[in-house]
């Protein structure tokens, strides 16, 4: 299960929630106004905050990252924190609204540092 941690009026966080779903994953949403605090308690990095945080297999996962590097990322289980696409990358999962959608590298964070996981243009992988 996948614990979301959100504000309850975001919408694009709503959106992410629905692919996760969609691709299988079971969700328990947590609405809290107070995501940073949220942030703080997990150790999710300042220069990797994005607008959700979720908890899943004791691992952070941030912000708008794919159904599929989160199987990926699921099956290999590295030794890290967590993974994390910074900011709201038009096209990433949620973000899906409009515009062309650019390419997003997804994050893989820990106390060996930060490297990139996976890259993506919209949902598909690059």
């Amino acid at each position: 299960m996948i614990r979301v941690h959100k504000d309850p009026s975001c919408g694009c966080c709503s959106g992410w929630v629905q692919h996760l779903q969609d691709a299988g994953f079971v969700t328990k949403v947590l609405d809290t106004k107070d995501i940073d605090a949220v942030k703080k308690r997990l150790g999710v990095p300042d220069d990797l905050a994005a607008c959700h945080t979720e908890e899943v297999a004791g691992y952070i996962v941030e912000g708008h990252v794919p159904a599929a590097a989160l199987k990926r990322f699921l099956a290999e289980k590295p030794d890290a924190k967590g993974l994390d696409v910074p900011g709201m990358p038009t096209g990433s999962p949620g973000m899906d609204g409009g515009g062309k959608p650019e390419k997003y590298d997804v994050i893989l964070f820990g106390a060996k540092g930060q490297r990139t996981f996976m890259s993506f243009v919209g949902e598909q992988s690059v």
